[in-house]
């Protein structure tokens, strides 16, 4: 029986947040080149098969928020569901130096059924997840690599990404940057807007008030800092969206 593309998270009725996290799984279904892309275990244990630590957090925040969730189940190398329908990295084939021997011949017919199974079913749910509520805040987990091959290391703990719609990232920015002891990205380490990515998808294109959190990876690499991370964010994210609503 084929595994579900998607992890569902009950919340409680009429929570003002969903939290997703697109990346949550390094799984590779078995449809896919018999569930191996050819890369060693080592390989889809990086950054570049999911991001570390982030369904974790995900978790954790929404059992302190009372908050559904939905959590993709399959790794972003198979096909990646923050990218836009159209984007040309649908299907990454080389990532962070690495070639992805599955993916370097995969046609427009094999990502379309990708696409089928994978993207639009969790795609479907996060739809579902929102309903009709234009004032649902959503906050969507991923994390980063602290250096990727040949580059600087990144300084930032975390970084917070937005597009024009700063109503639940900004004060989000300025309770984090309040704590002290943190250096917080503001868009940081990627632009906060790719067209067509899950955000503009589910948030931007409804109005929804929205904050994608970004955690580097060492820092919730474990259970505990996961639990750490998602205690920190959860009474942040709370004093955020009161802020936003005048509260």
């Amino acid at each position: 029986m084929t595994a579900p593309a998607y992890e569902i998270i009950e919340g409680q009725s009429g929570s003002p947040w969903l939290i997703t996290c697109d990346h949550a799984s390094n799984r590779v279904p078995e449809e896919v080149n018999g569930g191996d892309l050819g890369l060693p275990a080592s390989e889809m244990g990086r950054h570049i098969a999911y991001d570390i630590g982030a369904a974790g957090v995900t978790r954790h925040l929404a059992r302190l928020l009372g908050a559904p969730a939905v959590l993709s189940n399959f790794s972003r190398l198979v096909i990646d569901p923050n990218r836009g329908a159209d984007d040309p990295t649908l299907v990454m084939k080389l990532y962070d130096g690495t070639i992805i021997p599955a993916n370097r011949d995969a046609d427009a017919g094999e990502v379309a059924r990708r696409k089928a199974l994978y993207y639009d079913p969790y795609d479907h749910a996060l739809s579902e997840a929102c309903g009709d509520r234009p004032d649902l805040a959503l906050v969507s987990v991923h994390s980063f690599t602290p250096r990727l091959n040949g580059r600087k290391p990144r300084p930032w703990e975390i970084g917070i990404l937005y597009a024009w719609d700063e109503r639940l990232s900004r004060p989000l920015i300025e309770a984090l940057k309040a704590e002290g002891d943190l250096t917080v990205g503001e868009n940081q380490p990627y632009p906060g807007h790719l067209p067509g990515d899950a955000m503009d998808r589910h948030a931007l294109r409804h109005g929804r008030p929205n904050a994608l959190i970004e955690l580097r990876h060492d820092l919730i690499a474990t259970e505990a800092g996961q639990k750490v991370w998602a205690e920190r964010l959860a009474p942040l994210l709370k004093r955020a969206l009161g802020e936003m609503r005048g509260g």
